[in-house]
Formats: C-alpha cells, sequence, structure tokens
C-alpha cells in the first residue's frame, strides 16, 4: 500500500508549469506589431482628426474674412414664386440666411439676369420687377440683409452682422441699346452688367461695336462693374484694353481644367494680375469638370491663383438659380468645405482673405475711384 501513496514530500507541479504543459501555444511569443503597422492602423483617425481641424480653422477664418460671392440666382426662382422665407428657410431653396450666415457669406451679388429670349422692352420689364423684387427681399430681412452700392457699405454691412447685398449683374441685352437705360439702372443701384450675348458685345461674332465701347467708358463713369463671364473672346480683349476699372467674370473658372464657354482662358487670366480684374470660380457641375467635387473646384482655384495671381481669384458659389450641385456643395453653407481644402493645400490666411473678401472689395472700391476721377466727363449719348 505504502507504493500507492503519494510522496508527502513532493511538491505539487505549479498552476503556470501546468497550463503550459497543457496549452503550448500560449508559450508562443506573440510579434508586437511594427511602428509603421501602428502607423497604418491610425491613418484613417488621423485623417479624420485633420479633417475636423481644417474645417475648423475655415469657419474661424470666415467669421473675419467673409466670403463676398459673385453671383446668386435666387431672384429669378423666387419671380415665380407665391411665397418664400428667407429667414426660416426652405427645403425646395438652396439659398437662405441662415445657410447663408453658416457658410460664412458677407456680401452677395443677387443676380439680375434675364432669359436670352427676352428683347426688347420686354427684358427691361423683366430687369427692372427683378431689381424691385431684390430690394423687396432685402428691405424686407433688415436683420439678415442690407443693400449695399460700394465698397463701404459692404464693410458696415459686414461690421454691423448683415449681408451685404449688391444688385446685378444684369443682362447686357437688357439694355435696350440704350446708356440712358444704364444710367437708369445704376441710379436704382445696379453694379454690375454682363456682357454675354448682345449684339454690341460681340454676340453677332464682330467684337466690341462702337456703341459697345461706349458702354464700357459708360460703365467706368458710373462706377458700375463690368461682368465678362461667357463673353466672346474678341470683346474681352477690346474690353481689357478700353476699361479703366477692373473686371469681373462673375461665374467662371479655368477652361485650361474644363472646356466649358463661361471658362477663362489662360491667356486672359494673364492679363488679369497687372489689370487687378478678378475670376470668380464658379461651382456649377458643367464648368468644374466631370465628377465635381470639392477637389475639383480647388483645382481650379489653384489654377487662377497661379496663373493670374493671388489678387485676381474669387468665388461664386452659382446658387439659387435650382442648379445641381456636387454632393459637398449642396447649398450656401458649403464655403467653408472648399476654405478647408485649401487649408489642406497650403493656402496661407492672407491668400484666404484676398479670396473670399479682398479681391471683389477691392474691384468694388476700385471701379468707385475710377468713376470719381472720371466725373468730369459728360454723359455718353
Amino acid at each position: 500500500m505504502a507504493d500507492l501513496q503519494d510522496d508527502p514530500h513532493t511538491s505539487p507541479p505549479s498552476d503556470t508549469a501546468s497550463v503550459g504543459e497543457l496549452d503550448p501555444v500560449q508559450r508562443t511569443d506573440m510579434p508586437e506589431p511594427t511602428q509603421s503597422e501602428q502607423d497604418q492602423e491610425r491613418e484613417p483617425e488621423r485623417a479624420a482628426e485633420s479633417a475636423v481641424d481644417a474645417l475648423g480653422r475655415a469657419r474661424a477664418l470666415l467669421a473675419e474674412h467673409p466670403v463676398a460671392d459673385g453671383y446668386n440666382g435666387l431672384a429669378w426662382t423666387l419671380r415665380q414664386r407665391p411665397w418664400h422665407d428667407l429667414e426660416l428657410g426652405e427645403s425646395t431653396l438652396d439659398t437662405d440666411i441662415p445657410r447663408l450666415r453658416t457658410g460664412g457669406v458677407g456680401a452677395q451679388f443677387w443676380s439680375l439676369h434675364v432669359p436670352v429670349e427676352y428683347t426688347g422692352d420686354r427684358a427691361v420689364s423683366a430687369t427692372l420687377e427683378q431689381i424691385d423684387l431684390v430690394r423687396s427681399f432685402v428691405a424686407g430681412y433688415p436683420e439678415g440683409l442690407r443693400l449695399a452700392l460700394g465698397a463701404g457699405d459692404m464693410t458696415d454691412a459686414r461690421n454691423c452682422g448683415r449681408i451685404a447685398s449688391l444688385l446685378g449683374p444684369v443682362s447686357g441685352h437688357a439694355l435696350g441699346d440704350s446708356l440712358g437705360t444704364l444710367r437708369a439702372y445704376h441710379a436704382l443701384g445696379v453694379r454690375s452688367l454682363g456682357f454675354a450675348g448682345p449684339d454690341w458685345a460681340g454676340g453677332a461674332g464682330d467684337g466690341l461695336t462702337g456703341f459697345g465701347q461706349e458702354v464700357v467708358r459708360e460703365m467706368n463713369r458710373l462706377g458700375v462693374l463690368i461682368d465678362l463671364a461667357g463673353a466672346p473672346s474678341d470683346a474681352v480683349h477690346s474690353v481689357l484694353s478700353i476699361s479703366r476699372a477692373p473686371v469681373l467674370f462673375s461665374r467662371s473658372a479655368a477652361r485650361a481644367l474644363a472646356d466649358h464657354p463661361a471658362n477663362v482662358p489662360d491667356d486672359v487670366l494673364r492679363v488679369l494680375g497687372p489689370d487687378r480684374g478678378v475670376c470668380l470660380v464658379s461651382f456649377a457641375p458643367e464648368q468644374i469638370g466631370a465628377a465635381p467635387s470639392v477637389r475639383k473646384v480647388a483645382d481650379h482655384l489653384d489654377h487662377v491663383r497661379e496663373v493670374a495671381g493671388p489678387e485676381c481669384v474669387g468665388l461664386s458659389g452659382m446658387y439659387g438659380a435650382g442648379l445641381p450641385h456636387a454632393d459637398e456643395l449642396t447649398d450656401a453653407s458649403s464655403y467653408p468645405r472648399v476654405v478647408a481644402e485649401l487649408l489642406d493645400r497650403g493656402w496661407d490666411e492672407t491668400d484666404i482673405a484676398l479670396l473670399t473678401w479682398g479681391n471683389v472689395a477691392r474691384a468694388v472700391r476700385d471701379a468707385e475711384f475710377t468713376a470719381r476721377a472720371a466725373r468730369h466727363r459728360p454723359n455718353a449719348s
């Protein structure tokens, strides 16, 4: 029986040893992930953190340097509606006061364009109705909007927390071939007129006519900005050689990146630098190319800044007209996403400030200075 008894002096095996003998897999050392593998695992997290940080910086910049946007077609859209409320907002519109504020918009050009099939008195009447409509809704929302007739008004509105509202561009064919009509529009507050379409601006293929040259000079004398978006090439070069004030391309992009008639070719962009004109890059999908996105818009902004210079580029959301936009740019609250993309590309605060506010405000101010210098010139007949 003694042979069958356990030796009282023999220690039982330890738990660790027992487990180790029964489960040899746990004795195998697992390799620690390398630093490179850890970095790869954290890459999506870092990208998300970077995107949030850039968007926060963009909003902070826009609070100090808001967007002066070159084109919003809301007036024509509202003309077709029996009722609207820009303060509460509507899901069927892409522009209202809350979204403009969220987007960091401090000034807005309200387009007064009328369809090309509207001619003669019909075009003039439709334009006057739109002027009346814009002035009415600006007056109707005094806590959000304020009429601006010049650069000083733009600054005053911004300092008071209002969105400066400028009238224009007017369609060139709505002049009715009359400088008197141009002066009447100016008296009603219009501060921009387009050169795309009318015969006197090269619409017939003959370049700027004698009357067209007088339109340029009279606009300089009045302080009305010349909008060359979509104008024929010969007319563009003629205007640039005659005008003493900066010009705008209110809704354009770089033709080198997307071949659209309203986009600006590089030879014109190079001339804008010395003349200090401004190309406001459109968000419209057909102008920025296939698969439109924030990155595509930023590509056009990069190109215009590189070719024309940082003092010649601005923003044109092309909202209000019911046009489709890229998923990331669906409404007037989307400007911070564009600024965040530019920050990621290395744009500094100075260039961002010129892009959003400085260049457009300077063009408006320079047009005023040109008008003051030309006051001695009599009205053109």
